[in-house]
């Protein structure tokens, strides 16, 4: 499995959670329930701001 993990920075709680760059489902804040991924078949769009990656592959 190739792809990194990164610790990103809900925009409306300022929550931090660690997201996976391939998502296949849509992940939401776990405070909030905002966005902070989108799956496109591929990598993920980020909707939230990344603080760094967690771990690099």
């Amino acid at each position: 499995m190739s792809g990194n993990f990164f610790r990103v920075q809900c925009p409306d709680c300022e929550n931090e959670q660690v997201v996976f760059e391939k998502a296949s489902s849509t992940v939401a804040c776990a405070v909030c329930g905002t966005t902070l991924a989108r799956p496109t078949g591929g990598k993920a769009v980020l909707e939230a701001e990344v603080t760094e990656t967690v771990e690099a592959r």
